[in-house]
């Protein structure tokens, strides 16, 4: 089997494959094992390339990273408190108000149990693994960000596809810039961390305020 055409066959296993079939009925446990099965062996991929040791970015990357992460992230405060206050105003920071214990708690297991586990496959397996095999690198991220949104959706919520395309596009670019899992795991959970805390939990299934 040629090499190309086996990373074609276990890209289109992993990210389309898999997260498809959990579209339809079949016993939970098998579900589980089958996730677990695919992470541990994306662990074993990334042991064996040397990702999984803790690296911090070259130092001129942190400044423009952090400019343009203030940027990006005023403009989704703008547009994601508009849209709470439009469409659900009672769920506008009710997390806060109501549950500040459970906001905290949901900001570090969705930052640490979340947020690093989906950049490691997304971004660092992902880029590692297929980049060589799509030679445009917009329609490389492009791709990781459709299969980004793909891998939600099981949520079964249009809401929850577009923010994570929107969000794939973001986190991919980063990556593609920076080949830091650092940084795009920091970007990811600001972004993430923010809807969380002006109201959209609820709407993206994570716990709600009531």
């Amino acid at each position: 089997m040629q090499p190309t055409f086996a990373r074609g066959l276990e890209l289109f296993f992993l990210f389309v494959l898999l997260p498809v079939s959990f579209l339809f009925s079949y016993p939970a446990p098998i579900k589980v094992g089958l996730t677990v099965a695919g992470f541990v062996y994306i662990l074993i991929h990334l042991k064996r390339s040397g990702f999984l040791k803790i690296r911090f970015p070259d130092q001129t990357y942190w400044k423009p990273f952090w400019k343009e992460t203030v940027i990006k992230l005023a403009i989704v405060i703008i547009i994601t408190s508009l849209y709470v206050f439009w469409i659900a105003p009672d769920k506008l920071f009710s997390i806060v108000i109501k549950k500040p214990i459970l906001w905290v708690v949901i900001l570090f297991v969705y930052t640490f149990l979340s947020v690093w586990p989906q950049e490691i496959i997304y971004r660092t397996f992902f880029y590692d693994r297929y980049e060589s095999l799509v030679k445009n690198k917009w329609l490389f991220i492009f791709i990781n960000a459709v299969l980004f949104s793909l891998a939600h959706i099981f949520l079964r919520s249009f809401l929850v596809q577009l923010l994570t395309f929107l969000g794939g596009l973001l986190f991919a670019f980063t990556y593609q810039r920076t080949k830091s899992t650092t940084l795009v795991s920091i970007e990811h959970a600001i972004y993430g961390n923010w809807l969380f805390t002006v109201g959209m939990g609820e709407m993206l299934a994570f716990p709600s305020a009531d």
